[in-house]
């Protein structure tokens, strides 16, 4: 026999007395202000539903509804009177002339095809490289056949963003003596500048550059790729560097610039590269960019903090170490 006793409002709670727990029947969707551009929506919230406001990037419009709702989880950015929504982690958006740093995929006839973290694969031509030698000519089946010798796959490489395709793919070339194979060095994947959190590296005026490395360490090259990938490694002087000219960089294009053989690295070496590596993994830990000011003062602390710290609990800059780095060179207390 069915329950027939009872007030309403019980039987719309089940016949469950909920005075005292939570409740948790959902709510409606919270409206975000768009003119706050450092609030975080996820998906499926309403942003806004004011008609005078036009949907960007990350957003999404029902029919016959003026409510503007995210389709990805990040910040609001506004434009005017447009709305858009920047991930907080999205792929690379590769930019013409930007400085990337990728690994070879796989290998086809005429071209390389190249991972930079894009959506998809870039392009790197055969066309697109130095040959040794320094020859000018059209590229030939004998270099089809040879074309391992340049690069193979799990190759890194550094290069630029020569042009894009209708798809969004980009084509890559390393037609100067800045470009080519890497060698005697670590990687590092960190937020390129597709990411919307903030941190990572950021398109700067140099994103290459020379460290004169403490503790007899030598010098030391790092490369920020403005896709998040990074190659720090030891120094290498470029052969001749001083009598090329620019009409005859070719030239001065040896076999040895696409060697994979590493050369030999000093544990001091070791040991800066490796402390760069932490500075580096510190600033996208605390969700700073990563550019040439920050890593230099970061690497400046963490020498003084090895002097004032000897022992070897100091070449560990993660965790509270790292985060006492941070706060000595942004000087926070």
């Amino acid at each position: 026999m069915p329950y027939a006793g009872g007030s309403s409002d019980e039987s719309e709670d089940g016949g469950v007395d909920l005075d005292g727990d939570v409740d948790m029947r959902p709510k409606k969707r919270a409206r975000r202000n768009p003119h706050a551009s450092t609030s975080i929506v996820t998906p499926g919230e309403t942003v806004t539903d004011d008609p005078q406001w036009m949907r960007g990037h990350g957003t999404f419009v029902a029919a016959a509804s003026t409510e503007i709702v995210a389709t990805v989880a990040g910040t609001i950015q506004k434009t005017n009177k447009l709305v858009s929504v920047r991930p907080l982690r999205a792929r690379y958006t590769p930019e013409i002339g930007d400085l990337v740093v990728g690994r070879i995929i796989e290998v086809q006839s005429r071209r390389w095809r190249v991972d930079v973290g894009a959506p998809l694969l870039a392009a790197l031509p055969l066309s697109a490289i130095n040959l040794p030698g320094g020859i000018l000519r059209k590229r030939t089946e004998t270099d089809e056949l040879q074309i391992r010798t340049f690069f193979s796959e799990g190759d890194l490489l550094v290069c630029e963003v020569q042009s894009l395709f209708q798809d969004g793919s980009a084509s890559l070339h390393t037609r100067s003596l800045r470009y080519g194979k890497l060698r005697n060095g670590v990687f590092i994947s960190v937020t390129g500048t597709g990411g919307g959190g903030g941190g990572g590296v950021v398109r700067s005026r140099r994103q290459v550059w020379t460290v004169d490395a403490a503790h007899a360490g030598g010098r030391i090259d790092v490369i920020l790729g403005v896709n998040g990938y990074i190659w720090i490694s030891k120094h290498v002087e470029a052969e001749a560097a001083a009598e090329t000219s620019i009409s005859r960089i070719e030239e001065s294009t040896s076999s040895r610039v696409y060697s994979s053989q590493n050369d030999e690295i000093g544990p001091e070496t070791r040991r800066e590269i490796a402390r760069i590596r932490g500075v580096i993994t510190a600033l996208v830990e605390s969700g700073l960019r990563v550019d040439e000011d920050l890593v230099m003062r970061g690497y400046e602390a963490a020498v003084d903090m090895d002097v004032e710290e000897e022992g070897l609990a100091s070449d560990y800059l993660g965790g509270e170490r790292g985060k006492r780095l941070v706060k000595m060179m942004t000087g926070k207390s």
